[in-house]
C-alpha cells in the first residue's frame, strides 16, 4: 500500500478528530492533510484563533479556548461533548505549545509560567477530561513534544523541560492505555518552519536549517498510522536525538550551551 493511502486509511478510521492550535504551524498542516484524506470525521480545533482556509471537505468546527486557562478547558470540553459524534474512535492531537529563548526566566516569569501551563498542564488536563471517552471508544492521543526533549537545553531551559515531560508522559501513557485500544504517540520535531520563532521572542528567521512543516507532518502522520510510541522527524534530527540522549546529562547541557552560544541567537531576540 502506498504511504499516502496508508495515512488516508488511518485518518478515515476516526469519527472525531480534536486538534489544539490548528490555526498555524504543524497543526494547520495536519488540518490541511485531513482535508485531503477523505475522512468523514467531525474535526474540532481548540485555540484562541480560528484557522483560515479550512478545507471545504471537512466537517469542521472551531471552539475558542485559551489553553492557559483551566476554566476555559473545562468549558470547551463541555461544548465538545454536545457536538462530537457519540460513537467511533477519537483522535486527539495535543499540538499547542510555545517556547522562549534566553537566560531563565527570559523573556519574563509570566511568559515562562504560561509556557508551563500550555505545554504541560493543558495537555494533561484536556487528555484527562477526554480519557473516559477514549478508553470507552478507542483511538489515539498524539502529543507534539520536541527534539529538545532528549537533553537539558540551556537558554531554552523551561521549554526543553516541558517537552521532556510531554515525551515521557506520552510514552508511559501508551504502555498503560494499550489494553483499552488507545495508543499514544509523541511527535518530536527539530527546527520547523512555523511561528515558533516569533512566539519564542525572535524578531525574524534565525537561519537555522530545519524541516518544512509539511515534511514534519508527513513523517508524524506515518508514525501515528503505525502507532509508534515516539518519532523524531528528519533524519539529521534522529541522529542528534540518538546521540544527545546517550550523553551524561551534565555533558549534554554543557555541550548544548556552547553550541547554542556559537549560533549567536541573541542577534535575533527582541530588545526590551
Amino acid at each position: 500500500m502506498a504511504r499516502t493511502d496508508f495515512v488516508d486509511d488511518f485518518l478515515k478510521g476516526f469519527t472525531c478528530v480534536i486538534i489544539t492550535g490548528a490555526s498555524s504551524g504543524i497543526g494547520r498542516v495536519i488540518l490541511s492533510r485531513l482535508g485531503k484524506s477523505g475522512t468523514a470525521a467531525a474535526v474540532f480545533n481548540l485555540s484562541r484563533t480560528a484557522p483560515e482556509g479550512v478545507p471545504n471537505s471537512l466537517k469542521f468546527s472551531h471552539l475558542t479556548c485559551d489553553l492557559a486557562q483551566p476554566h476555559e478547558i473545562e468549558k470547551v470540553v463541555g461544548e465538545l461533548r454536545k457536538l462530537m459524534p457519540r460513537e467511533g474512535r477519537i483522535l486527539l492531537v495535543n499540538n499547542s505549545g510555545f517556547g522562549a529563548y534566553g537566560e531563565f526566566p527570559a523573556p519574563d516569569l509570566a511568559h515562562t509560567l504560561r509556557m508551563v501551563d500550555v505545554n504541560m498542564r493543558a495537555v494533561v488536563h484536556l487528555t484527562g477530561l477526554l480519557w473516559p471517552d477514549l478508553k470507552a471508544r478507542g483511538g489515539q492521543v498524539a502529543t507534539v513534544a520536541s527534539l529538545a526533549a532528549y537533553q537539558p537545553t540551556p537558554l531554552m531551559t523551561t521549554y526543553a523541560a516541558t517537552k521532556a515531560f510531554a515525551l515521557h508522559w506520552s510514552i508511559a501513557l501508551d504502555a498503560e492505555s494499550r489494553p483499552y485500544g488507545v495508543r499514544c504517540v509523541a511527535i518530536c520535531p527539530g527546527p520547523v518552519s512555523t511561528n515558533f520563532s516569533k512566539a519564542a521572542g525572535f524578531t525574524g528567521s534565525t537561519g537555522i536549517g530545519g524541516q518544512t512543516a509539511e515534511a514534519c507532518v508527513d513523517e508524524a502522520l506515518h508514525a501515528m498510522a503505525k502507532a509508534q510510541p515516539q518519532v523524531i522527524t528528519g533524519w539529521k534530527h534522529k541522529l542528534l536525538g540518538w546521540f544527545s540522549a546517550r550523553l551524561p546529562k551534565p555533558w549534554a547541557a554543557a555541550i548544548g550551551l556552547r553550541v547554542i552560544r556559537r549560533l549567536r541567537l541573541d542577534r535575533y531576540v527582541k530588545k526590551a
